[in-house]
């Protein structure tokens, strides 16, 4: 079997997801290539080599360069800051290794469109890991979306509601920074809603969209220790929005309303969908991933109610390779399922979704938000992409 060397270039929060799902991918999945992983990098090397030893990876760098150049290399994954994206996916492109790149894909439209001109004219293969895409239940969910159980869609409602920043005294750290995030809770968050929105509703014709930020100074993180503002600890300027919303028209004639927030207290990570549709509707909460809640209109009138479907069997998606009916998966399996659909791509040398384009795609669609929360009214997302060779 075909031996695919990884390099991994970032080792913190996902790094560690991606450290896992690579180990795991073909100890459940019949992968048409073996990953190995061979080289992690990161700035600091004492971190690195813990890193290393904890998630399996044979060797370190503090040089992405150096693993990019690395001509044993096939594949690049980058798990680093927002703003380093760009610069590492094309000199991996320009390389000729595959790159799976985190989102967002890169901080503004016009530095998207060069990382998928590269991608076209490199030949290789690249992805975004959108990773909700592969939760079972929202698989499962396109699938009978895309069959036609729910009918003529009519409206998409999504939620993604966090809190870890609401303390004014959380520090500064680089997510509240708009030069190396490129926007707060909008591209972070609501990236992740508005692109189910695309995979399960359709492409997004115009929004109106608004961005806030509710704390607009916070204690620099090299200084903050929890310590009050009022006791003299130098601030910093948020230069991100806190929360974003917006309203929605697909093409296909649906609506939508999205909402994401940072400031949403005791919720950690709640995302809540839901469809509906001329047949049906579907529900989805994040905080029970193994659950879809499907109703059905067609059912006799006195039998209609949401039901349960338990989305563990080996009929549904990805679940199969894991356990026996009924034993649920969490959050980090749909890194691995990320993972195992894009070895495959890479052996195969086939296109695998959601890849730049569609990174591309949600940062046009992430612009036309911040322009319309901006101008305070309805603004079109661009529908062809012609440029593209």
């Amino acid at each position: 079997m075909q031996t695919l060397n990884v390099g991994l270039i970032g080792y913190k929060f996902m790094g560690k997801a991606h450290s896992n799902a690579w180990r795991q991918a073909d100890k459940f999945f019949d992968l048409k290539a073996r990953p190995n992983l061979k080289v992690i990098c990161g700035r600091t090397e004492s971190d690195l080599r813990v890193a290393a030893e904890r998630m399996g990876w044979s060797e370190i760098s503090t040089d992405w360069r150096k693993v990019v150049a690395d001509p044993t290399i096939d594949i690049i994954d980058v798990t680093t800051a927002n703003d380093t994206h760009a610069e590492i996916a094309i000199a991996a492109l320009n390389a000729g290794k595959a790159v799976l790149c985190e989102k967002p894909l890169g901080l503004s439209v016009a530095e998207c469109k060069r990382m998928v001109q590269v991608a076209k004219k490199s030949g290789c293969v690249h992805m975004i890991c959108h990773n909700y895409r592969r939760i079972p239940a929202l698989a499962q969910a396109q699938r009978m979306i895309q069959s036609g159980d729910l009918g003529e869609i009519y409206h998409y409602r999504a939620r993604y509601l966090q809190d870890w920043p609401a303390d004014p005294n959380f520090p500064l750290v680089w997510r509240l920074q708009g030069k190396i995030a490129g926007s707060g809770a909008h591209g972070d968050i609501h990236a992740h809603i508005i692109d189910l929105g695309r995979f399960l509703v359709g492409e997004f014709a115009e929004v109106s969209g608004l961005l806030h930020t509710f704390i607009k100074e916070r204690p620099l993180a090299a200084q903050s220790d929890g310590v009050s503002a009022k006791a003299g600890v130098k601030m910093g300027k948020v230069t991100v929005d806190d929360t974003a919303m917006c309203m929605v028209r697909f093409c296909n004639g649906a609506i939508g309303n999205l909402e994401a927030t940072r400031f949403a207290l005791g919720r950690k990570n709640g995302i809540q969908i839901e469809i509906n549709g001329s047949k049906g509707s579907l529900y989805f909460d994040f905080e029970d991933m193994n659950r879809l809640k499907f109703y059905n209109n067609q059912d006799p009138a006195d039998r209609r109610g949401f039901r349960d479907i338990l989305v563990t069997d080996a009929t549904h998606p990805y679940a199969g390779a894991w356990w026996p009916p009924g034993h649920i998966i969490g959050y980090e399996h749909t890194f691995t399922h990320t993972i195992a659909d894009f070895v495959n791509a890479v052996a195969e040398d086939k296109p695998v979704s959601p890849d730049f384009v569609d990174g591309l795609r949600n940062q046009q669609i992430l612009e036309a938000v911040e322009k319309s929360s901006k101008l305070r009214r309805w603004v079109s997302v661009p529908k062809i992409l012609s440029w593209i060779p």
